[in-house]
């Protein structure tokens, strides 16, 4: 149910956005935002740190796209959020010295240090590509086109580089003693 509703404003502002245009799109990605943040709360009675920041984003962006019926602030937004999680990733692993694919993954798995450092960087630079990549196919490319990549494109990559990393990350996993039966 908690990955659905973090993929629900996206399936509305997809719908919206065939139905009508991106502004309509843009005006329900931010309501639909804000109930799946109300829902959160009156479900888990919390609300996660990054749900805040995407709800901030998309508000401001968003709002900024409808103020100004320019649709090139909520394409930014994307962008900047892919950016904003490189330097998260990065900035906490050499400034603070804290791994947090480790601190998501590591209570399920025991690695090496150095796969978790290599994991972790290679997912900053994987985020610092698809803003990139993103940024290319937004202003280089048609809107509609944009929005299949935001929709379709992008979840395709992630799940890509999802495999690819469980396929590493197995690589360095514990074996199981075969001769303990």
């Amino acid at each position: 149910m908690k990955q659905f509703t973090e993929f629900l404003p996206l399936i509305v502002f997809f719908i919206i956005y065939k139905m009508y245009d991106i502004y309509s799109a843009t005006a329900a990605l931010i309501a639909v935002t804000a109930c799946t943040l109300i829902f959160s709360w009156f479900k888990y009675r919390k609300v996660e740190k990054m749900q805040l920041i995407t709800f901030a984003m998309v508000s401001v962006f968003g709002g900024i796209t409808l103020f100004t019926q320019d649709s090139s602030f909520i394409k930014w937004k994307v962008t900047i959020i892919y950016c904003l999680f490189s330097i998260v990733l990065l900035v906490s692993q050499y400034a603070f010295k804290h791994n947090l694919i480790k601190k998501m993954l590591g209570k399920e798995m025991v690695l090496p240090e150095f796969v978790w450092a290599r994991v972790n960087t290679a997912w900053a630079i994987f985020f610092l590509a698809l803003a990139g990549l993103n940024h290319y196919i937004a202003f280089n490319m048609s809107e509609e086109l944009w929005v299949d990549f935001k929709v379709f494109g992008v979840l395709g990559i992630m799940l890509a580089f999802t495999i690819l990393t469980v396929v590493y990350l197995y690589r360095y996993m514990p074996k199981e003693n075969s001769d303990n039966k």
